[in-house]
């Protein structure tokens, strides 16, 4: 049985990975990266600012300083999925690729994270 199961595994994880277009070096976060999400804020390049706070809050903070709200959460997919208060929502998926931190887009957009 378990060695049914391991090739279904291997099967189910790369439908994910077809479902978000990764390049090849693309490393999705393991859960453990995903979780530490909680009470980080990360800054892109535009210098837009995303903030996870620790009890599923998420703000964003355009360069502007005007901020957008809601929530997140983890998807079983591993993508991080937003929920606006004002009824927009999408989902993200974060990888890394090589030494940089990449969010892609559910259009397949990457926007690399500014390093610490």
């Amino acid at each position: 049985m378990t060695r049914f199961l391991i090739p279904a595994l291997f099967v189910a994880s790369f439908a994910y990975a077809a479902d978000w277009p990764l390049k090849s070096g693309d490393t999705p976060l393991t859960s453990a990266e995903l979780d530490a999400l909680a009470g980080q804020t990360i800054t892109f390049y535009d210098d837009g600012q995303a903030k996870f706070s620790a009890g599923g809050a998420y703000s964003y903070t355009y360069a502007s300083g005007d901020s957008a709200f809601g929530t997140y959460s983890i998807s079983e997919d591993g993508s991080v999925c937003i929920a606006y208060r004002n009824g927009f929502s999408r989902c993200d998926l974060y990888v890394r690729s090589g030494e940089r931190l990449i969010l892609i887009d559910q259009k397949g957009d990457r926007y690399p994270v500014r390093p610490d």
